[in-house]
């Protein structure tokens, strides 16, 4: 489960916002221990050094339903759900997720330098995923660190992904004591702060409600987002009017095949915003922008065959002007991401050698 609010006992502060995700996991370790010494016959210490060599695997560790021996507890002083073991015999794990990139190689590198290194006291362990998958982790998250029963959520659902998007910018100060986020009407790009209000570029703020309803559309009866709540149907309209999926090159009708795009779009590492028409070839040289036009050259006479490509050449040029081709969505291809999972294994370790010495005795 996602690790509850606490006070960081690692120093993370140099990662960007939203490039980690914290798991904590606790395990019985009475229920291990029984399984060594009294269904295996193992003498308490060999059971020691079987425990203590043990490392769950990423999927034990961060799943949403965990199965025996591990469990997951939000309260201060849990017991074992399977034998009633009290928290002394109860060990922790955290687990941390970095997100592989140049964004967090040189912090992540800087880290497990100053870690421990002795007994295994912190173990990584590298998983390949791709941008779509990382992408639905951390709308989890986002989901999971949200009241949606409070409206307030939509406001910091709009800071993590703005945080995400743009890691440099000190958005705590942007954010502090701001009432409004509003769809600036003179923005072009990015976003621009008035009073207590916060004004964003029309492309940025429709990301901005479509990664609201993403976070919501579970909730009850559609997604709730700063526009009000909105199914499928009026979240689509409402991007193709503000001309969101044109810029972006979305061209389909059906509902289900434009939701695929749009999540294809937020969760590729291309920076689709930033295509605009200026960045569409024209048509090959003494050629028309939309076609047709050469047949109507080739039938005028040989005698005003001249002054014919002329008229067609500027006829061309003015419709290249005044047409400019809409840009083309090219195929998206998920990205590969490596995913770093760091272990912290001081709490297991700590905790295992307190209870072998109770077998011990």
């Amino acid at each position: 489960m996602p690790a509850p609010t606490k006070k960081r006992e690692l120093d993370l502060s140099e990662f960007p916002p939203g490039t980690i995700t914290e798991y904590t996991t606790l395990v019985c370790l009475a229920c291990i221990f029984d399984i060594f010494t009294k269904q295996l016959g193992l003498a308490p210490r060999t059971a020691f050094s079987e425990v203590k060599r043990h490392t769950p695997t990423i999927e034990e560790l961060t799943s949403r339903s965990a199965t025996r021996p591990y469990f997951d507890s939000e309260e201060k002083s849990p017991h074992c759900p399977y034998c009633g073991s009290a928290k002394r015999w109860l060990a922790r794990f955290d687990t941390f997720c970095i997100e592989g990139g140049k964004t967090t190689g040189a912090a992540r590198r800087a880290l497990l330098k100053k870690l421990p290194k002795a007994d295994d006291q912190f173990l990584v362990i590298e998983k390949k995923s791709d941008s779509r998958a990382v992408f639905f982790e951390w709308l989890d998250t986002l989901r999971g660190n949200v009241d949606l029963d409070d409206e307030s959520w939509l406001k910091d659902a709009t800071r993590m992904y703005l945080e995400r998007r743009e890691p440099k910018t000190n958005w705590d100060e942007v954010f502090d004591a701001l009432h409004a986020v509003r769809r600036s009407s003179r923005l072009t790009e990015g976003w621009e702060r008035e009073g207590s209000r916060l004004f964003l570029a029309p492309s940025l703020y429709s990301e901005a409600v479509l990664i609201q309803y993403l976070v919501s559309r579970s909730h009850a009866h559609g997604g709730m987002t700063i526009e009000g709540r909105l199914t499928l149907m009026d979240l689509i309209r409402r991007l193709r009017y503000s001309g969101y999926l044109d810029q972006i090159g979305i061209t389909e009708r059906e509902p289900g095949e434009v939701f695929e795009k749009l999540i294809d779009h937020l969760a590729s590492t291309h920076a689709w915003s930033n295509v605009s028409a200026a960045s569409v070839p024209g048509p090959p040289r003494g050629q028309p922008a939309w076609g047709g036009g050469s047949d109507r050259v080739a039938a005028k006479k040989k005698a005003t065959k001249r002054k014919a490509a002329k008229k067609v050449a500027k006829k061309s040029a003015q419709t290249r002007k005044d047409k400019v081709a809409p840009p083309e969505l090219e195929v998206i291809i998920t990205e590969p991401v490596k995913l770093h999972y760091l272990i912290d294994r001081r709490d297991f370790l700590e905790k295992v050698k307190t209870v072998y010495a109770s077998y011990a005795a």
